[in-house]
């Protein structure tokens, strides 16, 4: 071992020193500024591309982020999007209250989507989960009715109240996915 440090010490030695002489003259001095030129071409592209990729914003500030508030980055989303259905109810139009129930219906697919339930319908998702996951599973599965007697008859009827009740049991299941 002694033997190879002994040979590999002057090697990388004379390698630094030649990287490091000062006295570079002529075509090693051209050279020398052509590969620091593009060294720091390099290096800003790099910076930029990084910064204009969605890559740098996915991987490491929404994981920041995530690690600063404590909470997951979907679930902000998540949430702004509730409160965009909730403020449907608002409006008093039946239109915003069928609208906001099926947004609701909607949100939830795509949580239990991400949270890995998978099915090409909402009721195959919800018939994987039990009362154990939802305490209000049956309630949901209710609602589903009600959403699809609103998509499927036009003139089904939806009172304020109605919407409330069901975005209100909406709402306990994200509370309870901690979603938000």
């Amino acid at each position: 071992m002694g033997d190879l440090n002994l040979i590999l010490m002057p090697f990388l030695q004379n390698i630094i020193s030649f990287i490091l002489e000062p006295e570079f003259k002529g075509f090693l001095l051209f050279v020398k500024i052509i590969f620091i030129v593009i060294s720091v071409l390099m290096f800003s592209a790099i910076i930029i591309l990084n910064i204009r990729s969605s890559w740098l914003n996915r991987f490491i500030l929404e994981d920041l982020g995530e690690v600063v508030t404590l909470t997951p980055y979907e679930a902000k989303k998540s949430f702004k999007k509730w409160i965009k259905i909730k403020q449907r109810l608002w409006s008093n139009k039946e239109d915003e209250y069928k609208l906001a129930i099926i947004e609701a219906d909607s949100l939830l697919g795509d949580v239990l989507e991400k949270m890995g339930y998978k099915g090409e319908t909402m009721t195959e998702k919800l018939k994987q989960i039990d009362s154990i996951i939802l305490n209000n599973i049956e309630q949901l599965k209710e609602i589903r009715k009600i959403r699809n007697n609103i998509v499927y008859d036009p003139d089904y009827k939806v009172s304020l109240e109605l919407a409330k009740k069901i975005l209100a049991v909406y709402e306990k299941s994200f509370q309870e996915l901690d979603v938000f």
